[in-house]
């Protein structure tokens, strides 16, 4: 009789707990705020990700404001952008001098009267073996991935604190905590900047300014047609684009756009897409030593040619468009739907699949 009500017992506690999840994200969800009139400043908003998300933040009636350092991407943008019927402003300015950040915020505070959130995805991917970087690598990687950040966060806090809010997007990488071979600049300066923006989360709490950290694994967005190669430029840029690809190892711009929003509108502190990124990091902090082993034997597979030293090649001079694999055509699908070629844009296009 007492193991009988000992089972009854157990499944009533595992109901209730089962009701009270489900309540508590009914209240989370009734208490989330809607975006609906916000200004949004996006960096590196005029292809890629930040394309993506200033295209769903603007379905969702936010006010958008982007920043580039292409003037013609810009433009292309803009007209992507105003086809959804938002209202729209872009801005030339390179992150990383922080006389033109103050002043292009400025303008967007002009314009809009405020900045109610900024999204910082503007960023610099070079790939190659440690051997064949240089100190003005890191230098490069460290100014546009953590400077270039700080600097955008710097300009906007006036604003927030004189209206006592406001919210800070942060998108990091998983190479900030787990160290992705061949990315060793990139993995230094998000790791600097994922430890900013924890950081800031907390200190800037009391001033009602909310930072949300954002660690994406592999994101099907394009990039690798700008990102810059070494060493071996050819195949370091096979192995890149392929692991950039694939939908195995890979998340759709579209969906990790919608989950970062959705963070944002729910003021996260911090989230981390795709269930690649989850496993490896938590790997990570359970078994570093076999992770790091792992890695190893994976750096021994990718290539090892140095190269010319100083010589880098971007991705759009190491592919065709009528590559014949079928990672290589998902590349080039989302290259030209996210804005990444020379090429016109369709005004208002999201076809990715999640």
């Amino acid at each position: 009789m007492s193991k009988k009500r000992g089972r009854v017992r157990g499944w009533w506690a595992f109901a209730a707990g089962g009701l009270g999840y489900l309540g508590w994200q009914v209240v989370r969800s009734i208490r989330t705020p809607d975006l609906r009139g916000q200004v949004v400043l996006i960096t590196g908003g005029s292809r890629g990700l930040g394309l993506v998300l200033a295209r769903q933040l603007a379905r969702q009636g936010c006010r958008i404001a982007v920043c580039a350092r292409d003037e013609q991407e810009l433009e292309r943008a803009r007209i992507d952008l105003e086809g959804l019927s938002a209202e729209i402003a872009v801005h030339r300015c390179d992150v990383t001098d922080r006389d033109r950040v103050e002043a292009m915020v400025a303008a967007v505070v002009e314009r809009f009267g405020t900045v109610d959130m900024v999204v910082n995805n503007a960023g610099l991917l070079q790939v190659g073996p440690f051997d064949a970087m240089t100190p003005g690598d890191f230098e490069r990687a460290m100014a546009v991935n953590f400077w270039g950040p700080l600097n955008v966060i710097w300009a906007v806090l006036p604003t927030m604190r004189r209206k006592g809010g406001g919210q800070i997007v942060n998108v990091t990488s998983l190479g900030g905590e787990v160290p992705v071979p061949h990315l060793l600049p990139y993995d230094c300066a998000k790791g600097a900047f994922l430890r900013l923006s924890e950081g800031l989360q907390v200190e800037l709490a009391r001033y009602g300014i909310q930072v949300t950290t954002v660690v994406p694994g592999l994101m099907r967005t394009g990039s690798p047609v700008n990102a810059f190669f070494k060493g071996n430029a050819q195949r370091e840029f096979d192995w890149f684009a392929t692991s950039d690809s694939l939908a195995l190892t890979s998340v759709s711009a579209e969906r990790a756009a919608a989950r970062i929003i959705d963070s944002a509108r729910r003021r996260d502190g911090k989230v981390v897409l795709s269930w690649h990124a989850k496993v490896l990091r938590v790997a990570h902090g359970l078994a570093p030593n076999a992770v790091l082993r792992a890695l190893s034997w994976v750096n021994g597979r990718l290539p090892a040619e140095r190269g010319l030293r100083f010589e880098a090649r971007r991705g759009k001079e190491l592919t065709t468009p009528d590559a014949p694999s079928s990672s290589r055509r998902r590349l080039d699908e989302a290259a030209r739907r996210l804005n990444q070629y020379d090429l016109p844009p369709t005004p208002g296009t999201e076809t990715g699949t999640p």
